[in-house]
Order: structure tokens, then C-alpha cells, then sequence
């Protein structure tokens, strides 16, 4: 299973009923005519969705986790302000958490190894192969024009051309540069946009551009919508519904710097009316009667709160891998994600809604590490007394709390400031739909725009900088002036602070071209990262590379470009 052919064809040939690799590579049995009818097709769509979570790598890769060996201050701020380290081992004992930390190839881990690069590059692909039989099928029952389908038809191959788009736009952002601009990506290696069913072995795959690859996922993604309908699912928030069909929209191109068009569909989602914006966003006032992580988990990942757009089930162990271990949120990350004093509370270290059903693992005065409930896993047992079963994690792919900060990043880009306050007013009071008790004992203020800019205005504040030039050495379009300067930095801290383990602070440190640092182990040896390093590229898994497929990264390193610490023969792709 070492080329990329054959990855796709895995997941189909699961779908398709067959037994084997060896089966598959005997013979291709050609068994379309299986998918004979509009609810064939839309059961394979049920089955197509990607298994496999990309949520850790992008994490680890991120500036949200630490190494807890290597010597650290504790997030407490009551506790002694002392250095301190551990000895933990990674989850499961692997290395690739340590290489991934290090921005290195994950060369240990295989296409085996559970939320690794080779797992997602896998499961994406195998979704690909899954939805182009099912867009293949649709065009014989249906024919090729779109106004000749009936409405089950029409919003299955919707569905299929988004989860397309999805896949696609997921792995250029894991294994490819940031979009920059029209030209200067094409510069960047992209993935390969597989589109056709394969049925040949060992067929090549051209990686292309980024730009390439953004031009195919835009085509996939505004062919989608205008077919997408929710008529085919009695719960559509577990696929591609109309509302998150235009979040995903909002994503893309607020990546790709089209700022209108990202205000266009979280406009379609959320509404013009900032009044009734709210109802949208996530509502705290649900965990009032929690008391478990279960209990807590199932408010964040509720889909029936409007909040919650489009969920996916994944097999993640990244609520396991997330805390406990070597790698985890802790220490300064910590607390510039929650664990400090805001521009609207005050008289507790923490962000309030971030200790919502979290959990801290500690013994003694050892602190290590924390991490919030809305990633706590659902565990499906096969046996319920031999306690074996398939571990889920539950994504929250898309979220009107996400979407309303991405909109508000596309007003300030157009220097619309008040309408992006009107944004960002609207979702810190979100934050703050406790009982009127909680609200008091939060001692949580009314958020104004005087607050938010005095707060964010000042750069010693976490995730607050004094200018925003550094997203010019991504593209020399992508300007940031002066007077929008606060209101960068509160979307930064808010998405920092929303999107947490989720894994879409790795795609904003990459795409905004930000520098930050990892240290390592006992001698704090240092991996710094900066705008358009090939290291936010991550690598393919071995298994691709060994099969001709073009790597992420150059074959050389520029030894300049990294400080103290880095290892660059194990970087060195060979």
C-alpha cells in the first residue's frame, strides 16, 4: 500500500464490498452497476465523509502545545514562578510526536499510526476515491446536466463536490505553503486534485500549485452550492447542509483573501442583522446542568445547537494525545489561550467559558497540562464486557462562533472597522451567556468598542502585536495597516482562544506568516519557524514519498533559517 493510487482505491474497495488488498490487486472487478439508484448513492455519501482527524498533527505543529520536559513556568499564577520539567514519555511511547514537535518528516509513524500525516493523507484521499464513485454514478443515472436531476440527485452531487472541495482544501492546507496570491502560488507545491475514478494501477499524480489546487477546490466548492439542498437527511448537521456549505465557502475564501465573498456567505448564514446574530453563536448557558465530561462534551458538540454547523466522527485518540503526556497545552501557551485576565473580566486568571467542563491533569504541585471538554472522545464499544471498542472524536468542522470572526477578519481587511466591531462585540458577548449568578461571580463587563480597542491595542496583551507587517513577507498584497492593527490582534486572540485543539491555529500561524518557537527537552534546545518556512509544509508520509509522489519540503534546508537546536541531516528530506 506505498502509492498514492492505491490508497484511494483502499477506502473504495472497503465501500465497494471487497475482502482484501491482495483481492484488489488480483483483480478489478468492475462492480459500479452496484450503485444503481439514488439511495445506493446516497448511502455511499453516509460512508464517504474522511475518518481520520488532522487536528493533532496540526496542533503539535502549532504554537498551542509545549514540551513538558523541557524547563517551563507553570500557568498558575498563584503557584511559585519556578522552572520546572518532567519526564513524561509521549502517547503510546511513539516518536512522531517528538519529529512533528520538531517541524521534522514524522519518518516513525506509518499510514497505521492513528492522527498521524500518513492516517490523514490516507483517510482524505480514500473520502476522494469514495465521492468520485459516487459522482460517477450519479452522471450515468442522472446524466451530466445538473437542471435534468431530481432534487435527491441534485443535492447528492452537491454534497459529493463539497466533500471534494473539503478534502482537498484540508490536505493543500496540511501538506502544502499558505495560499499567498495568485501568482506566488504557483510557485508552491500543491497536492494532487484527483477527480476521476482510478482504474489502472500505479497511475501518477502530479502534485501541481497551490493555486492549481485552490482554482480546483473553488470549482468543486460554487458547483456544490448551487445543487446543495438539506432534502436527503433528516439530520444534515453530520453532512454537508446548505448553511455549511456556505461557512466552508466563507473559509475558502477568506484563505484566499476574497474578502467580499467571504462577508456574501457568512452573511447567508448568520444574517445582516447584528441584533439577532447571537442565536448563531454558541450558547455557555447549556452547561448549567452538567456534571460530567460526557455531559459537557455533548453541549459543545450538540447538533441540534445552531451554533454547530456541520459535524464530522472521526477515529482520533487526540482527547487521549492532548494532555497527560509530554506535549500538551501548558505553561505560557495556556495561558495566552484562556488562563488570563481579559478585556472583559476581570478577578479570575481564566477566560471563563475556557473552564467550561475542562479538565487539568495535575499530581501534586506538577502541572501537566489542560484541555477543554469539547474534544472529549465518544467511545463506541463493540463488547461492552471485554471494554473494547472504536474511539471517536467528534469535529466540529464548521461554527457560527467560527464563521462570525472570519467575517469580521474580512471587514477589517476591508477597512470596514466598525461593522468587524459589530463582529466582535457580538461574539465575546457570546461568551458571556451565563446565568446572571456566573456573569457576577465572572465579574464579566459589557463589552464596548473602547474596551476592546484600549485591550488590544496594547502589545504586551497575549497574542497582541505592535504592527502586522510580518503578513507582508507572505504576499506583498496582503497589507495590514496601522489603524487596523487592534482589531487584528483581537481576532487573533479570539480564534486562538476558539479554535483551540481543533486545528486550525496551525492554518492561521501559516497563513498570517507568523514566528514562534518550540523548545525541546532538557537543554531547551530551540525550533524556530517563520513566514513561508518549508516547514509549514508538512511532510508526506514515507510511504507517498517512496512511491514517486513530489515531498512537501525542498531536498535542502537554508542552515540560516533555523536556530539553535534543529537536527538538519534528520530534517534533510533524502
Amino acid at each position: 500500500m506505498k502509492s498514492f493510487k492505491y490508497i484511494a482505491f483502499s477506502s473504495m474497495a472497503l465501500v465497494m464490498g471487497l475482502t482484501s488488498c491482495s483481492d484488489f490487486l488480483d483483480k478489478l472487478p468492475d462492480e459500479r452497476t452496484e450503485i444503481d439508484s439514488p439511495k445506493k448513492i446516497i448511502d455511499l455519501l453516509k460512508t464517504s465523509y474522511p475518518s481520520s482527524s488532522f487536528q493533532w498533527i496540526s496542533e503539535i505543529s502549532s504554537d498551542n502545545l509545549i514540551d513538558n520536559n523541557c524547563p517551563h513556568l507553570p500557568y498558575d499564577g498563584d503557584a511559585a514562578q519556578k522552572l520546572t520539567h518532567y519526564n513524561l514519555s509521549t502517547y503510546s511511547g511513539n516518536r512522531m510526536d517528538e519529529e512533528l514537535f520538531k517541524f521534522e518528516p514524522a519518518v516513525s509513524a506509518t499510514y497505521n499510526t492513528q492522527d498521524s500525516p500518513g492516517d490523514v493523507w490516507n483517510s482524505y484521499y480514500g473520502s476522494v476515491a469514495s465521492v468520485n464513485h459516487a459522482l460517477e454514478a450519479i452522471d450515468r443515472l442522472g446524466g451530466t446536466d445538473n437542471a435534468a436531476l431530481s432534487n435527491e440527485l441534485k443535492a447528492a452531487k452537491g454534497e459529493a463536490l463539497l466533500i471534494r472541495a473539503y478534502d482537498h482544501f484540508i490536505l493543500v492546507n496540511v501538506f502544502s505553503q499558505a495560499y499567498k496570491d495568485e501568482q506566488a502560488s504557483k510557485n508552491d507545491v500543491g497536492v494532487p486534485y484527483v477527480t476521476e475514478v482510478e482504474n489502472v494501477v500505479n497511475k501518477h499524480y502530479e502534485r501541481g500549485n497551490v493555486a492549481d489546487t485552490y482554482a480546483k477546490i473553488k470549482k468543486d466548492l460554487e458547483e456544490g452550492l448551487s445543487l446543495i439542498s438539506d432534502v436527503n437527511y433528516q439530520m444534515p448537521k453530520w453532512h454537508f447542509n446548505v448553511n455549511a456549505a456556505h461557512a466552508f465557502a466563507a473559509r475558502v475564501y477568506l484563505y484566499t483573501h476574497d474578502w467580499d465573498k467571504v462577508i456574501e456567505h457568512a452573511d447567508s448564514v448568520l444574517g445582516k442583522d447584528i441584533e439577532n446574530v447571537g442565536r448563531m453563536l454558541m450558547d455557555y448557558s447549556g452547561f448549567g446542568d452538567c456534571s460530567t465530561g460526557e455531559d459537557f462534551a455533548n453541549v459543545w458538540q450538540d447538533p441540534d445547537a445552531n451554533n454547530n454547523l456541520m459535524l464530522i466522527s472521526t477515529y482520533s485518540l487526540l482527547s487521549r494525545r492532548a494532555c497527560g503526556y509530554r506535549f500538551s497545552t501548558n505553561s505560557n501557551a495556556l495561558r495566552d489561550i484562556y488562563y488570563h485576565s481579559g478585556p472583559t473580566w476581570s478577578g479570575w486568571k481564566a477566560n471563563p467559558t475556557g473552564i467550561v467542563g475542562g479538565f487539568s491533569f495535575y499530581r501534586g504541585d506538577s502541572e501537566y497540562g489542560f484541555f477543554p471538554s469539547k474534544i472529549i472522545e465518544q467511545f463506541q464499544y463493540t463488547n461492552k464486557v471485554s471494554g473494547i471498542g472504536y474511539v471517536h472524536g467528534i469535529m466540529r468542522a464548521f461554527t457560527g462562533s467560527m464563521l462570525i470572526l472570519e467575517r469580521a477578519e474580512a471587514k477589517i481587511m476591508k477597512a470596514d472597522y466598525d461593522g468587524a466591531m459589530e463582529d466582535i462585540i457580538a461574539y465575546d458577548k457570546s461568551r458571556q451567556t451565563f446565568s446572571p449568578a456566573d456573569k457576577q461571580q465572572f465579574r464579566m463587563t459589557e463589552p464596548t468598542k473602547d474596551i476592546l480597542l484600549r485591550w488590544y491595542g496594547r502589545s504586551t496583551n497575549p497574542n497582541c502585536f505592535a504592527d502586522w507587517n510580518f503578513t507582508q513577507q507572505i504576499s506583498g498584497s496582503y497589507v495590514v495597516p496601522a489603524e487596523a492593527v487592534p482589531y487584528m490582534n483581537a481576532i487573533n486572540d479570539m480564534r486562538r482562544f476558539e479554535t483551540w485543539l481543533e486545528g486550525l491555529r496551525f492554518f492561521d500561524l501559516k497563513r498570517w506568516g507568523f514566528e514562534y518557537t518550540h523548545e525541546v527537552g532538557l537543554q531547551s534546545a530551540k525550533y524556530v519557524i517563520r513566514p513561508n518556512d518549508t516547514r509549514f509544509a508538512i511532510e508526506l508520509p514515507w510511504e507517498a514519498l517512496s512511491a514517486g509522489i513530489e515531498s512537501s519540503r525542498p531536498q535542502s534546508t537554508d542552515e540560516n533559517d533555523i536556530k539553535d537546536g534543529t537536527d538538519l541531516e534528520k530534517f534533510r528530506v533524502k
